[in-house]
């Protein structure tokens, strides 16, 4: 590179005053001069040839590049002056050129006047249209630094190396969000894991009766109560202000995260007191047939009485929780519950451990001891506690700091409160078909005289029925539901359908086989899981559990369906598709505690279920097909299932036949029930892979290749 041009020094200036050094041969044209009027540093390559990370992102499928080779490079605009013949001695100074004055009369490069000249050539035109700059050329600033002095083949002036970037994390935003959702995904599994099994102790612990039917009216009380009240609102409408606030305001939403803190723990602190008071007349509500028994209401009125005070920390976990999530951890928010369900695992363990099983003791409402019920009560109020007050270490370690703050007038809150309008509503529809179920589910039981045929056992059978939804639907849509946003976002149907004609017949694969598994194997399941509490319960429980199996396949496709609405923002749609739903299941669920025997009214509580779904179905089914122009895909996801169905039934009818000869033979124990399982599941899945491959299932083959792919054969 050639020395600064400082001044004129003649001909004589350097090591050879006489001239006479023979001039050098030209040298390569100057890479930094030859292309500094060049936008596109590569746009004389082949399109195939371009950098790696415009070759990823270029849709060969819309428009395909020309063969190697064969791409005609383009007429340059500006052509270069020709090359000197003989290049200028670097010992030789060149000639300074006269000031320029400033302003609009300096010289420009291409020769024109400024005074007189706009430009608005053909390369404005296109590099900054819609006001976009084009992307920087590596060497740009060699042209930038000729304009500022005047001359055109000026060397730059060195500049002072920037600062170095701060470092970042590894992995980038995508690795980021993937770790969060690897740690969100696996505490959810872990806490339903550890739900379940303390399901499975506090059924050992009271039985499927009368004493565990009112332990579960009693505790599934505050969440309703919380639900209802606040934690709707909460969930839907108050964290995306909070979200909001925390982006927006200078103190980074401290003040309004201290507020809506503040507001949550005085308006539970009140909805507690109130409930408290309030114990018996809520225990009515849930079930007549437990406050109508004296025994049973002293003992649900107990229960309730320790936990409700729940109610508060269930809103301020969730708070505390949905702050630390504004803030990027979202660990603690998921894991946190599995300390309050190692809690009462442990409760009801010592409770197991001083009185022995239900089985074991044929405790009731009347025999259960004062300690028994005071023990319970105190673990499951200590549960939530630990839960919330786990809470605190993380948000100290975000820099957050409580401050009780009661200005609440003028700072969003009201306005925030009035948005929450229809979720309110959604929750209510909700819970009012689940107040009815357990108002008959627990009447039914108690006139049945049996156990394993009231509320608890209903419950029970739902969690474990629920399972598969929650693990496998819910992981297909969760790679799918920013898709589908993004879709419905740019107004493209078409790509709003397919994603979700993928994750149903994606999902159908499992679901379909588990809710038939469910149908033959249910009774093996449920003495495997509940034989603590006696074989009759077990038994009664696996019966429900199979009137629920079919239930699962339009359970899981209404819960796809939905993701179409709430990917257009539609939140009112679920709302009625709610109320339809929870009508149906009602009404259903009244005709079965009218018209069946009470020993199978239960049972018939749970099929209504799966029904209500398939009529809930069948009107968001229709209502999503309109909103995408009338096409859903809805002939290739019925021929999916029906197929899927058609594989399942003689592996079902198998599975059940093979399940009922074990127990036939070894008799109803927990040892048998595993042998059962494993013959009937391994039956199950032979018939149903057999008769999907003959049915040619595309969904299956894929799914089958995916598996073969992963274990590398």
């Amino acid at each position: 590179m050639n020395a600064p041009y400082d001044g004129d020094r003649g001909q004589g200036a350097g090591g050879d005053p006489a001239g006479q050094v023979p001039p050098s041969p030209p040298p390569a044209p100057d890479p930094y001069v030859q292309d500094a009027y060049k936008q596109d540093p590569y746009w004389a390559q082949d399109l195939s040839a371009q950098d790696p990370v415009t070759e990823a992102l270029y849709d060969r499928a819309s428009h395909p590049p020309p063969p190697p080779g064969t791409y005609q490079e383009t007429q340059e605009l500006y052509q270069q002056p020709p090359a000197q013949q003989y290049a200028p001695d670097p010992r030789i100074w060149a000639q300074t050129p006269p000031p320029e004055p400033s302003g609009p009369s300096r010289h420009l490069p291409y020769g024109d006047d400024a005074r007189t000249t706009q430009f608005t050539g053909v390369d404005d035109l296109v590099s900054r249209a819609g006001d976009e700059s084009p992307p920087a050329d590596a060497f740009a600033h060699l042209y930038r630094d000729q304009q500022g002095s005047g001359q055109v083949l000026t060397a730059p002036e060195p500049e002072a190396a920037p600062a170095p970037p701060p470092a970042k994390k590894s992995g980038g935003k995508a690795a980021g969000l993937l770790k969060s959702s690897a740690v969100m995904a696996a505490g959810t599994l872990v806490s339903r894991l550890t739900g379940f099994v303390r399901s499975l102790v506090i059924t050992a612990a009271l039985g499927a009766a009368l004493l565990g039917d009112s332990f579960t009216v009693a505790y599934t009380l505050p969440t309703m109560i919380y639900i209802l009240t606040v934690g709707g609102g909460l969930n839907s409408v108050f964290v995306p202000q909070l979200v909001r606030a925390m982006k927006n305001d200078d103190d980074g939403g401290v003040a309004y995260a201290n507020r809506l803190l503040t507001l949550v723990m005085v308006a539970l602190g009140a909805i507690v007191a109130a409930a408290v008071f309030a114990a018996p007349l809520l225990v009515r509500l849930m079930s007549d047939t437990i406050a109508s028994d004296p025994a049973s209401n002293n003992v649900a009125v107990t229960f309730a009485r320790y936990c409700l005070p729940t109610i508060f920390f269930m809103g301020v976990h969730v708070v505390m929780g949905q702050i630390l999530n504004a803030r990027g951890k979202f660990g603690a928010m998921m894991w946190t519950p599995v300390l309050n369900n190692i809690v009462m695992i442990a409760t009801f363990g010592l409770f197991i451990w001083v009185y022995g099983t239900a089985a074991d003791s044929s405790m009731t409402v009347r025999t259960i001891p004062p300690d028994g019920v005071r023990l319970l009560g105190l673990g499951t109020l200590l549960g939530l506690v630990v839960q919330a007050l786990a809470m605190i270490p993380y948000l100290t370690e975000t820099g957050f700091r409580f401050r009780p703050r009661f200005d609440w007038k003028g700072h969003g809150l009201g306005k925030t409160v009035k948005l929450a309008k229809w979720t309110v509503l959604f929750v209510l529809a909700n819970q009012a078909g689940v107040l009815v179920v357990t108002q008959l589910a627990t009447a039914a039981g108690e006139a049945s005289g049996k156990t394993g045929t009231g509320i608890l056992a209903y419950s029970n059978a739902q969690l474990i029925w629920g399972m598969p939804q929650a693990i496998i639907t819910v992981s297909v849509m969760a790679a799918l539901l920013p898709r589908i946003s993004r879709a419905a976002h740019d107004g493209d149907p078409g790509a709003v359908r397919d994603d979700i004609s993928q994750g149903l017949r994606n999902s159908a694969v499992a679901i379909v086989p588990i809710a038939f598994g469910f149908l033959a194997l249910g009774v093996p399941l449920s003495i495997l899981m509940f034989s603590s509490s006696g074989m009759e319960s077990a038994r009664s429980m696996g019966f429900i559990l199979m009137a629920f199996a079919l239930g699962l396949i339009p359970y899981s496709v209404q819960y796809v369906v939905l993701r179409g609405f709430y990917a257009y923002e539609d939140t009112r749609t679920p709302f009625y598709n709610t109320v339809i739903v929870a009508a149906v299941n009602a009404a259903a669920s009244a005709l079965c505690y009218v018209l069946l025997p009470s020993r199978w009214a239960v049972v018939g509580m749970a099929a209504s279920y799966g029904l209500a779904y398939a009529v809930g179905v069948g009107v968001a089914w229709r209502r999503l097909k309109n909103r995408l122009g009338g096409d859903l895909d809805g002939g290739r996801v019925l021929r999916t299932y029906a197929r899927l169905c058609l594989a399942a039934v003689p592996g079902a009818l198998a599975a059940g036949g093979v399940a009922y000869a074990v127990l036939g033979a070894l008799g109803s124990s927990a040892v048998s029930s595993v042998v059962a399982l494993v013959a009937g599941g391994v039956v199950l899945l032979a018939v149903f892979f057999v008769a999907a491959k003959k049915m040619r299932i595309e969904e299956m083959n894929a799914m089958v290749g995916m598996v073969r792919g992963r274990l590398g054969r």
